[in-house]
């Protein structure tokens, strides 16, 4: 995990060369005319309601293949495509390795839950194939660099799932901001006000769906007995299958924010997260409150989750400055601007009047194939480097947060004094307890963190260390990859 910061140094500059003109994967450029075969692996709610029928709508484009350890779930998948009167055969995968190993397959689709993108994308790029992995890129930091590895040693296009990177109005809004339109940036605030249900606490273990290779299905996770509710998805709130809102939906905000600084490509200097999982009492174990600072030296990120309403007894969604869901908000010396999860993206000025608006769709998909058409990865709205920057950001506040014990307000206060914007993105915090009757002393007060960016880890933190490496399951191992 430790790179000389001299040769790091070097790399980077070689990095910065080899960028500089496009990069064409070898022997992979396709005609206008030809069809582009793809393979679809996992096949939850992204993957069927996403990846196949986006894949399926582009021309010259062929969903030829489905991989899923739930076969159930796979058949249904494919019903629903021959329903939809696919002209072709679907050949259905239990091992998703099983797909790779096809040479007619040119690109995939990653739509697993966090866990797994790690070692499909690496398998898939391994095998030849360009890969459109699922946001958040990584289940671990040290498994995300893996993976960038691999896509640039074995000349793959890989896009990440951020999709706000394709959309029109986004990229007019940031462009427009960084201009200086409003003047400096002075803070940058990313949120996620997403309303969850608790997951279950089963006193007997769930029982296992027929059809099912569990095995596989848990992969580099550990595989024991279920006692949530539901199999699928609602793993993504545990630590041992999933990374929280934080990472689950908060990679999107934070990739915007990092945009609009510049795309910055620091971690921040250091990192603090408090919070708790709250009023659930379930089997989840990720917070479903929390609060994030992200310390870059010019202009701080905050980042903030609120599972619950926005008060007891309310049906309210709690909302940001009239903003809702999930979003971002730039602030700025001559106003600020938000932008949200529909697309949404508005300036006002410094009285809260709008002053501008934009418009503009896009496709992340689409995008994924004029790269892979034209074997040029430099046209990728979201190369999978972009999605390594963005999603280690938010894995550091989680580990701030999991090396974290209960502090009382008052000591909840003293670790975050010297920082105006964390004092007030707390007050916020204790607001919203208030609002369901939540006792604040029984936050989780995570450790401030230093980071280094050049080795992807933490200062003098070998706990913190761990949590960047991971843990893995044989033989379901994640290997180092030069």
């Amino acid at each position: 995990m430790s790179i000389p910061r001299r040769d790091f140094l070097k790399l980077s500059a070689l990095t910065s060369m080899a960028v500089a003109s496009p990069f064409l994967v070898p022997q992979s450029v396709f005609g206008a005319n030809e069809t582009i075969l793809v393979g679809v692996v996992g096949l939850g709610g992204r993957g069927s309601s996403s990846h196949v029928p986006a894949f399926f709508t582009l021309p010259n484009v062929k969903v030829v293949a489905l991989a899923d350890p739930d076969k159930p779930r796979m058949a249904a998948v494919a019903k629903w495509m021959q329903e939809k009167n696919y002209s072709h055969k679907v050949d259905h995968y239990e091992d998703f390795r099983a797909m790779y190993d096809r040479d007619d397959v040119h690109a995939v689709g990653i739509a697993t839950m966090n866990y797994w993108h790690g070692l499909n994308t690496i398998w898939a790029c391994q095998a030849g194939k360009h890969v459109l992995c699922e946001k958040p890129l990584s289940h671990f930091i040290w498994e995300g660099r893996q993976m960038v590895n691999a896509a640039r040693k074995y000349h793959r296009i890989v896009q990440h799932g951020t999709q706000l990177r394709s959309l029109g109005a986004v990229r007019d809004a940031v462009v427009w901001i960084r201009a200086g339109n409003l003047g400096k940036i002075k803070l940058v605030t990313a949120y996620a006000n997403k309303p969850r249900t608790p997951i279950g606490n089963r006193k007997e273990p769930l029982p296992l769906p027929e059809g099912l290779n569990y095995d596989l299905w848990c992969g580099p996770a550990q595989d024991g007995p279920v006692y949530r509710d539901r199999l699928q998805y609602d793993c993504s709130f545990t630590w041992n299958m999933g990374d929280g809102e934080s990472l689950n939906q908060g990679v999107h905000q934070i990739d915007v924010a990092r945009w609009v600084l510049g795309d910055i490509e620091e971690m921040p200097q250091r990192v603090i997260s408090l919070g708790g999982r709250f009023l659930f009492n379930d089997q989840g174990d990720v917070p479903n409150t929390q609060i994030i600072y992200y310390d870059y030296p010019d202009v701080p990120i905050l980042y903030e989750v609120h599972n619950l309403r926005a008060a007891k007894n309310s049906n309210d969604v709690l909302k940001f400055r009239g903003f809702s869901q999930d979003g971002v908000v730039v602030d700025c010396e001559g106003g600020w601007v938000g932008i949200d999860h529909t697309n949404r993206c508005i300036a006002y000025d410094k009285d809260n009047k709008e002053i501008r608006s934009w418009n503009g769709g896009g496709n992340n998909f689409a995008n994924f194939i004029d790269a892979v058409r034209a074997g040029n990865r430099d046209l990728l709205d979201a190369d999978i480097l972009k999605g390594q920057i963005s999603t280690r950001i938010g894995h550091t506040g989680n580990i701030s947060y999991r090396l974290g014990r209960k502090a009382v307000i008052s000591v909840q206060t003293k670790a975050i004094e010297d920082y105006p914007p964390m004092v007030e993105m707390h007050k916020r915090y204790l607001d919203h307890l208030a609002a369901h009757g939540i006792d604040p002393s029984e936050t989780i007060l995570g450790e401030w963190l230093t980071c280094d960016t050049a080795n992807e880890c933490f200062v003098n933190n070998d706990e913190a260390n761990r949590l960047v490496k991971g843990y893995y399951r044989s033989p379901y191992l994640v290997e180092e990859i030069a």
